[in-house]
């Protein structure tokens, strides 16, 4: 028993460093969450094809989203090593590899979303008739997609500059840049959507163009303040007197961050093709399962945050060459992931029959969320280790294990099952959900024998 407490419980200062770097990102997450859950919960209280309309844009912003966090993650993973190494100019070069691939992706998914946004909207509003309006739900997604697309470029900055921070230990910066963001966000929502004080009432729209507002407030934030401190952001002086990177270095970077790339780009993508999978059932099973989400989401900020702290810290431990360390702080973290998320799921199971009730959607709506809610809790857990795990191996570099370990996994078993289970049975939508989740006891597994076998130990920068 006390070699199990000693393997996987730590010290008041191991849990105050840990802590020290994940609580401001739990701050800016949880906040984050938290006023999406208002923003939710006001386009909710419009209808519920408004709802399920900005439910379906969101699920395809996500993509891009997460095509950027791939896009940057890779050369975050050699950024977090340089910190810890103490190399200011290879700082550099993966600030200015971020701003390549970033911009890139950024042409790209504006041109996608602008050619194919109104095709990829329709793909989730051919669903079994269930009441809802599809032609209406369609009207409301374009409206508010193409008022998203401005906020495509400042989500591009916040990601190299803030990315970056975090990579070097600090954390605070980002998470006031996105308290403020989400503030800004929630007043003009509440001023845009039911227009209050004077402005016009735009519903999906001002909810639209309120994020987007919050978006550039949040860039200016970042970018003003690494600017202005360089005697600690040390690496941003100079960062802009070229773009160009070594060669050597640019090959390393997209051999580890091209699998990350296309990991986080399949693995969205595949979460696209679930929910439009769930989507067949129709809107009502749209809005309660984006009602679940938004609650979930709340939740998950804990695990999430620690996925974050297994990165930096991890990273600048094996940069450092502390590898037995690394190891044992890596137990002691996702020990701390599982078993804070047993504690919230149980919180989470009390309020899933309360949380609906905030919605102006319709009865057989609320129930699908009240359902989606529990099923979420019970599999909190496992997915806080799942999570755990993808951080642990990408910071030794892992990422073409990453790579078939998340999202090959999810469009080779997760998608399938739940393709067949939507179209070929009639069984309730919230089981082909739950039988999702049981297919993901085989990445446990696999993720458990890697983290074990340690196989992420190693040191990417050395030489």
């Amino acid at each position: 028993m006390y070699q199990l407490r000693r393997k996987f419980i730590g010290s008041k200062d191991f849990y105050k460093h840990v802590l020290a770097i994940a609580v401001p990102i739990m701050i800016q997450n949880g906040i984050t969450n938290f006023v999406s859950l208002l923003d939710n919960i006001m386009v909710g209280q419009i209808g519920t094809e408004q709802m399920s309309s900005v439910a379906i844009v969101n699920q395809l912003i996500l993509i891009y989203n997460l095509c950027i966090f791939g896009g940057v993650s890779g050369a975050g993973i050699f950024t977090a090593q340089y910190y810890g190494e103490g190399n200011d100019e290879g700082i550099r070069h993966t600030f200015r590899f971020k701003i390549w691939i970033a911009v890139i992706l950024t042409a790209m998914a504006g041109a996608v979303f602008f050619i194919l946004g109104e095709d990829l909207i329709r793909m989730y509003l051919n669903g079994s008739g269930d009441g809802g309006d599809a032609a209406a739900a369609l009207r409301y997604g374009k409206s508010y997609l193409h008022v998203m697309l401005f906020g495509l470029p400042p989500f591009m900055l916040v990601q190299v500059y803030a990315g970056t921070l975090r990579d070097c230990g600090r954390t605070v910066v980002p998470m006031k840049a996105g308290i403020a963001a989400v503030l800004i966000n929630l007043l003009f929502n509440y001023l845009l959507i039911y227009g209050k004080f004077g402005f016009p009432q735009l519903g999906v729209t001002g909810a639209a163009i309120a994020t987007v507002m919050s978006r550039y407030a949040e860039a200016v934030i970042v970018i003003v303040w690494t600017h202005t401190h360089k005697q600690i952001n040390t690496y941003i002086r100079g960062i802009y007197k070229t773009l160009l990177i070594p060669a050597s270095l640019a090959k390393q970077y997209l051999l580890k961050g091209l699998p990350l790339l296309v990991n986080e780009t399949l693995w969205s993508s595949g979460m696209a093709m679930l929910m439009q999978c769930y989507s067949i059932r129709g809107l009502n099973v749209i809005a309660g399962l984006n009602i679940a989400n938004t609650i979930n989401n709340v939740f998950n900020v804990i695990f999430i945050a620690l996925g974050d702290a297994i990165a930096i810290i991890i990273g600048q431990l094996l940069g450092a060459g502390k590898m037995k360390e690394a190891r044992d702080t890596d137990n002691k973290l996702i020990a701390f992931s599982v078993l804070s998320c047993v504690v919230l799921a149980s919180l989470m199971l009390i309020v899933s029959p309360m949380f609906p009730q905030l919605y102006n959607t319709t009865p057989q709506a609320r129930t699908l969320a009240s359902h989606f809610i529990a099923a979420q809790a019970v599999f909190m857990a496992q997915n806080a280790f799942i999570h755990a795990a993808y951080f642990t191996l990408r910071a030794g570099g892992k990422t073409i294990v990453t790579f078939l370990f998340d999202s090959m996994f999810i469009w080779c078993v997760s998608v399938p099952a739940a393709y067949l289970l939507s179209r070929y049975t009639d069984i309730y939508a919230v089981y082909i959900f739950a039988a999702v989740q049981v297919a993901d006891w085989i990445k446990c597994a696999i993720g458990f024998m890697l983290v074990k076998k340690g196989v992420w130990i190693q040191n990417i920068v050395k030489n």
